[in-house]
């Protein structure tokens, strides 16, 4: 498949435009063109020794859950291990693709599938995305009445003549039994200083003017974190059992919440791959599970008599691969070969 489609596909599979703005994500290196990719690697941090398997195992491009390339890199050098990932890529003519937080927001994404180690359960996003290109540029709607007069169509004629306007439209209207024109449009926050200020010239459009905040629409079921109620209460013990084989991890990190025990009650459980402190702030649950915390929010969050367990950062993201995998051989049609790297692991290690 050539590299172009293939991102068409991946971006397809799980749009940019869930990420969050400060992230990094989409194509981050791409081999000089024609580039044909038969073999996907599929890895959680793209380090030196992933790079080396991928150059061995002939993979033509790389989707790194986390972008390698994130901080703008002023030279590429080989001094710093990151700059050298971009030589060796190029050398090698692998390209490099990262999804991050568009991962974190899709509805299969990482957070439902670090969800399922809790048990049967209804989940929600923390946080829901919103559609990405609706209402547009245009920030409020502006609503008036008016009678039929030339006066309104040297308004209308005016407004017509503001930049930032869109969707202005006319209806008969009846108030207080008298025929009038119902005058309605969308603008920018720039053209609505404009249209108030039109219509602030004339007192009597100005009191009946009306100024609605456009929002852009939900995604269903998309966005950052995820807020589980389970189908029947577990114990704290029962459910760290669940995450521990879930995750396939010996050992994870508990916080008790305030006044709780091994034996206190999960019934909702607030989830954040990775780093979950700015996700998971603020929501009311039993539990709050994610890859890692500062520790002034962990004293926070348990002093409020929530607890908390942490599994590591990637340990919360990486075992979700597998998973991924299968998803995209289905949406790719099984044109290309996916694997999943050997050698990605996390950094830390029980001594």
């Amino acid at each position: 498949m050539d590299l172009e489609q293939l991102v068409s596909a991946l971006d397809d599979f799980a749009s940019p435009s869930l990420a969050e703005s400060w992230d990094n994500v989409g194509l981050l290196v791409q081999p000089s063109p024609p580039h044909a990719v038969t073999t996907l690697l599929l890895t959680t941090d793209l380090t030196e020794e992933v790079m080396e398997e991928a150059v061995r195992r002939k993979a033509q491009l790389v989707l790194s859950y986390h972008p390698p390339v994130f901080a703008p890199l002023r030279r590429v050098t080989w001094d710093a291990w990151k700059e050298r990932l971009v030589v060796r890529a190029l050398e090698h003519r692998v390209g490099i693709y990262s999804p991050h937080t568009a991962y974190d927001a899709l509805p299969r994404g990482v957070n439902n599938w670090l969800a399922k180690g809790l048990g049967a359960s209804t989940c929600v996003p923390l946080h829901p995305s919103t559609a990405p290109s609706y209402p547009s540029d245009c920030t409020h709607r502006v609503e008036f009445c008016a009678d039929n007069t030339e006066h309104l169509d040297t308004v209308l004629s005016e407004i017509k003549d503001i930049q930032g306007i869109s969707c202005l439209s006319t209806l008969p209207s009846r108030v207080e039994g008298e025929e009038q024109t119902r005058v309605s449009l969308n603008c920018s926050q720039k053209a609505l200083l404009e249209v108030v200020a039109l219509l602030s010239q004339n007192s009597l459009l100005y009191h009946k003017t009306e100024i609605l905040l456009l929002q852009k629409p939900p995604l269903p079921h998309a966005g950052m974190g995820r807020l589980c109620t389970l189908s029947e209460p577990v114990s704290l013990s029962g459910v760290i059992e669940r995450i521990k084989s879930h995750l396939k991890l010996p050992h994870i990190r508990l916080a008790l919440g305030m006044g709780k025990t091994l034996e206190s009650p999960v019934k909702t459980a607030a989830v954040c791959a990775g780093s979950g402190s700015s996700v998971l702030k603020g929501t009311e649950a039993d539990l709050y599970l994610t890859g890692e915390m500062s520790h002034h929010d962990v004293l926070d969050t348990v002093a409020k008599g929530i607890s908390v367990i942490l599994c590591e950062h990637s340990n919360t993201e990486r075992g979700f691969l597998s998973e991924l995998r299968d998803m995209l051989a289905v949406h790719l049609q099984n044109k290309i070969n996916i694997i999943v790297s050997e050698k990605d692991r996390d950094p830390f290690q029980v001594a």
